[in-house]
């Protein structure tokens, strides 16, 4: 076995990715802290070919070296915006058809794995803050939360990680279980 050069791995260039069909799912950050937090999200967005990313509240925005540390250029490639208002985004997006899922621990919340994907719906996907998560008035707004189950003694996820999980899980419920 061998590791593969970069130059085997046929990466899509920026206007590849630019003109891709995009995975249906939008990430919504909200009152991020950790400039890597938000560079890490931009590369998962990137390597799923995620639809958009919403930076909202305190989020910082791209063009920052921070971000860029993480992100590695998928700044360059993935589409992203800045809001305020977290709830006028999560309205916007469900008066536009759109499925909005909070990430978060609340009662009722569906856990990941028994999460069905509805064939030929996008989805939004909240991430709240690194301490106090999705706002509670974030949560109410939203179509229904998520919960990534957990087993030990923590009982939360880098917000980073939280979005690779989440995202690779809906990734792939949509491009090979549906």
């Amino acid at each position: 076995m061998r590791k593969l050069e970069n130059s085997e791995l046929d990466r899509k260039s920026i206007e590849d990715f630019k003109q891709s069909e995009k995975t249906p799912i939008i990430i919504v950050l909200d009152d991020i802290r950790s400039l890597h937090n938000i560079g890490s999200v931009f590369r998962t967005a990137d390597a799923f070919l995620i639809e958009k990313i919403y930076l909202c509240g305190i989020t910082a925005t791209p063009p920052n070296k921070e971000i860029h540390k993480t992100a590695l250029g998928a700044t360059e490639t993935v589409v992203w915006e800045h809001c305020n208002d977290v709830l006028e985004v999560i309205q916007n997006l469900k008066d536009n058809s759109v499925t909005v899922l909070a990430i978060e621990q609340v009662e009722s919340a569906i856990f990941l794995q028994d999460f069905t994907i509805e064939k030929d719906k996008k989805y939004a996907l909240v991430f709240g803050n690194e301490v106090f998560g999705v706002s509670q008035e974030a949560v109410v707004l939203c179509d229904g939360c998520i919960e990534i189950p957990q087993l030990g003694t923590k009982h939360s996820l880098n917000i980073s990680v939280s979005a690779g999980i989440v995202v690779w899980d809906l990734f792939q419920k949509m491009k090979w279980n549906v």
